[in-house]
């Protein structure tokens, strides 16, 4: 039996595997197949715990999925040796269930990673949950513009997005000059934006009452041109983005903290 490699810290015990990772704090109880790329990979049960987690190799007590796949109706199929057209499909299946971040995952079997064959119920929990509220812009000197609810109505927030472009398209900006690391000459078009979340969800709304909100108030900026080091690249420069602005800051004073952040150079109003 084999205890396979969890991670970074990895400590083996015979059939025991112990880890520790203070960045994956997660509950889990989990009883697997096993992997079906590697012989090594057998049966295995593994309990998570707020970054300890404990993987014990087991005899081959749970079987991975098998089922055959018919592909005699494909011209393109080539028969195997038998005449038959098709392949065997074999996959991991897996039980328990694991808890992170407010979702609760129960595993049932099969684990394909697609929705159509994979046997795993997940549910958000309402009490752990975040809801977005609301949506406001402001103008140049941080005057309020506009806030757009959020609606319970689907109509309204299937037309939401394209309002809103058109609001965002026509409201006033800041235009800047700048050079990008590469002296290039560009420009950035800015507006501010500002979004809450409010605690709970469903019938646990009133949790709010209990937790300060969520704002983040932001500024949209869009360049005239890539900007960045991939930027000629297969990878791609920034043509766009937004940042997290700090209280007392406006257009200017956000921007010029963003080139200096990014090798910028600013250069003034254009």
């Amino acid at each position: 039996m084999y205890a396979r490699r969890w991670g970074d810290h990895d400590r083996h015990f015979g059939p025991f595997l112990f880890a520790r990772d203070r960045r994956y704090k997660h509950l889990a109880l989990l009883i697997s197949s096993g992997s079906v790329d590697d012989d090594e990979d057998g049966c295995f049960l593994r309990f998570s715990c707020y970054g300890f987690t404990v993987i014990v190799s087991l005899p081959q007590i749970i079987r991975p999925h098998s089922e055959w796949v018919d592909l005699s109706d494909r011209d393109w199929a080539t028969p195997r040796q038998d005449g038959r057209k098709g392949y065997t499909q074999t996959d991991e299946r897996v039980f328990g269930l694991s808890y992170s971040e407010g979702f609760l995952q129960f595993k049932l079997g099969r684990s394909t990673g697609d929705s159509t064959t994979d046997r795993t119920k997940g549910y958000f929990l309402p009490w752990t949950q975040w809801r977005y509220v609301r949506k406001s812009w402001f103008g140049l000197d941080g005057e309020h513009l506009r806030t757009d609810w959020e609606s319970s109505d689907m109509e309204t927030r299937r037309n939401a997005w394209q309002v809103q472009r058109e609001f965002e398209d026509a409201m006033p900006k800041a235009v800047f000059a700048f050079k990008d690391f590469d002296g290039e000459e560009l420009t950035a078009t800015t507006h501010l934006e500002e979004m809450e979340w409010r605690f709970g969800t469903g019938c646990f709304k009133w949790l709010s009452l209990f937790r300060r909100r969520r704002i983040r108030r932001s500024l949209d900026i869009q360049f005239s041109g890539e900007t960045g080091r991939r930027k000629g690249s297969w990878k791609g420069g920034t043509v766009g983005h937004a940042i997290e602005m700090k209280k007392t800051e406006l257009h200017e004073a956000a921007f010029r903290r963003y080139c200096s952040e990014n090798k910028m150079t600013f250069v003034g109003v254009a």
